[in-house]
């Protein structure tokens, strides 16, 4: 799965994400049909707009809300912290969501911030930041960690996604030194990454054809080295 972070062709990468869609679209049949991707076409589409739209970059409580259901729809179902998103107050989302926006480009500020809210961890503030600043940030999926290299085991820690975060802004700026457009985001990268990996581990052969030239850096996506990891409650 490490095959296409080490890949250096933007070709490749932009035929997986222009399958994007059609991978949401299958991950989604035989259970709750519709729902991730119409949860996954509000949080790649509306709600960057909303935020955007706004004099200081913020998210409301029920976008919070909403972006931890999309959040445990397209990975891990864990209902608990959909309960603890709910208990924030309206008011504490906002000033919360404001001051971390703010603080950018520190991002590691902003991850800190987001992250006194009830219920977020990195992984989800970083789905916050992720939604209003694409072209700084990356969502910390499971998927899109499996796939760069070194940074198993996974940990749902402030630290780790600073390690995932520089890589996925390394692999941009070699993208955007070779790709023409030029329109390459971390935010971008991942949702590539992610598609590549669930078409693989699902077996869908929407992604078959996309040929990928890897690097030698896929030499060093090892898991010799993994140990089991900790797991925080809040991601």
């Amino acid at each position: 799965m490490c095959t296409l972070f080490a890949c250096e062709d933007p070709a490749s990468w932009r035929s997986v994400y222009e399958k994007y869609w059609d991978v949401v679209e299958a991950k989604t049949k035989g259970k709750k049909p519709g729902k991730l991707l119409s949860l996954d076409k509000w949080y790649q589409e509306e709600l960057p707009t909303l935020i955007s739209s706004r004099p200081d970059k913020h998210v409301t409580h029920s976008e919070l809300v909403k972006l931890m259901e999309w959040k445990l729809t397209r990975g891990k179902f864990r209902p608990r912290l959909q309960q603890l998103a709910a208990s924030n107050s309206e008011d504490t989302v906002e000033k919360c969501s404001r001051k971390a926006f703010s603080l950018l480009p520190d991002v590691q500020a902003a991850i800190a911030e987001l992250s006194s809210l009830k219920g977020v961890g990195p992984a989800t503030a970083s789905a916050v930041l992720a939604a209003g600043a694409p072209e700084q940030t990356a969502f910390m999926s499971d998927e899109a960690m499996e796939s760069v290299p070194g940074l198993r085991p996974i940990q749902y820690t402030a630290k780790h996604y600073a390690l995932y975060l520089g890589r996925m802004v390394e692999r941009t700026e070699k993208l955007n030194k070779v790709d023409p457009l030029q329109d390459w985001t971390p935010h971008r990268v991942e949702l590539c990454l992610w598609a590549m990996t669930v078409a693989e581990q699902q077996q869908l052969p929407l992604l078959k054809d996309v040929d990928v030239k890897a690097s030698s850096v896929a030499e060093k996506c090892s898991d010799a080295d993994q140990r089991p990891a900790k797991k925080l409650k809040t991601r």
